[in-house]
């Protein structure tokens, strides 16, 4: 499966989870159900995965997390926020710098439409 493939079933995974659950929510509760749905759709996916930071060709633990990984090929940060900020689509951006990973999915649940808050990120490499 390629990451378009992938793409389209997170994107159905997470529009069934918040018509069930609605906005408000905290991050971690759409976190672990949108994980759990996904893995019902049989996709192999890894919650809070560390994200190593390389400076000066040394490896520092610097916290980051991805939020969700899907089949190692697509980043999930997931967001329960009244609004999206720059920093939010330049987080991910970094992410999918420092991971490799060509594709990344930023979702804001705390949305009144969930399908204007659904943002596809693309490395450049």
């Amino acid at each position: 499966m390629n990451e378009n493939e992938i793409s389209y079933k997170i994107r159905g995974a997470i529009f069934k989870v918040y018509n069930s659950l609605g906005p408000g929510l905290l991050e971690s509760a759409y976190e672990a159900v949108l994980f759990y749905e996904l893995q019902k759709e049989g996709l192999v996916v890894k919650s809070q995965v560390i994200l190593p930071l390389f400076y000066d060709g040394v490896k520092i633990n610097a916290g980051f997390r991805i939020d969700l990984l899907v089949n190692d090929l697509v980043l999930i940060e997931i967001k329960s926020v009244e609004n999206f900020h720059n920093v939010h689509h330049k987080q991910i951006i970094t992410y999918l710098r420092l991971s490799g990973l060509k594709l990344g999915i930023l979702v804001n649940f705390n949305s009144a439409e969930i399908e204007k808050s659904i943002f596809r990120k693309v490395n450049g490499l």
